[in-house]
């Protein structure tokens, strides 16, 4: 029953994280017209929460990866390079200049 349940909130959130008040109303809600207990009602929206945050990373993750690929393939150059470069023509400039 309760993992019809979560199957049913999952589709319904569509992965999005719970926050906190939502939580709680779901565990009341769950309490009342599931008859389920406190403690398997936080320990369904605890997970219900966990894999909300799990797929949160995947996604970040793949949308991480696709921009760099992205970024590769226009030869753009990172942040960190862009910085390493600056300083370098700065370091340069100084050089020349004395």
């Amino acid at each position: 029953m309760l993992d019809l349940l979560e199957k049913t909130v999952m589709t319904a959130i569509g992965a999005a994280a719970i926050t906190q008040k939502k939580a709680e109303e779901l565990v009341n809600e769950m309490k009342e017209k599931y008859k389920v207990s406190e403690d398997e009602g936080r320990s369904f929206v605890d997970r219900v929460q966990g894999i909300a945050q799990e797929s949160k990373d995947k996604i970040r993750e793949m949308a991480e990866t696709e921009v760099r690929k992205v970024v590769d393939r226009l030869g753009l150059v990172s942040r960190d390079e862009y910085e390493r470069l600056v300083a370098r023509v700065q370091e340069l400039e100084a050089r020349n200049n004395e």
